[in-house]
């Protein structure tokens, strides 16, 4: 009998369209700019935030791509599965990064089609479809501090 891997407690419920959105906008940031997935998010479900640590301010035509990308990506209708690993087990390209100090021995990794793949306790849809639409409503630039931040919603279908 198989026994169900323990992994820390999650400390939030997402909604389950935006979190995995989320997912699928980083993969898109990491792609297109070559950054780290957000390093600060606000997931809810009327708006969200996100946080990516650039080199300049995207163009207006670079943000109009984001969310053309993203979108492709949602209405692909690409399952989202789960997968049990070792720490020792995950492949490179999952950054680690963000992972609690307590982080548990096993990790769950979230895979959206070929598109994405992170460790993730958080909740999400079973298929990219069920997501909507993602719109870009706002955004500003620190140059100080290189943090370029995006508000977001998705328009339910």
């Amino acid at each position: 009998m198989e026994q169900e891997p323990v992994l820390n407690a999650h400390n939030k419920e997402e909604y389950p369209p935006m979190h995995t959105a989320e997912h699928i906008l980083n993969q898109t940031m990491v792609r297109m700019f070559g950054c780290p997935r957000s390093r600060n998010a606000h997931i809810e479900r009327k708006k969200s935030k996100c946080d990516y640590m650039l080199s300049s301010c995207p163009t207006e035509a670079q943000i109009e791509e984001i969310e053309r990308r993203v979108n492709e990506v949602i209405r692909q209708g690409l399952p989202v599965s789960y997968e049990f690993v070792s720490r020792d087990e995950v492949p490179p390209e999952v950054d680690l990064g963000k992972l609690p100090d307590d982080a548990s021995a096993t990790l769950r990794l979230v895979r959206i089609g070929d598109y994405d793949l992170c460790a993730c306790v958080g909740t999400h849809v079973g298929n990219t479809s069920e997501i909507g639409t993602f719109k870009i409503l706002s955004h500003d630039w620190n140059a100080e501090t290189g943090t370029w931040r995006m508000r977001f919603k998705l328009i339910e279908q």
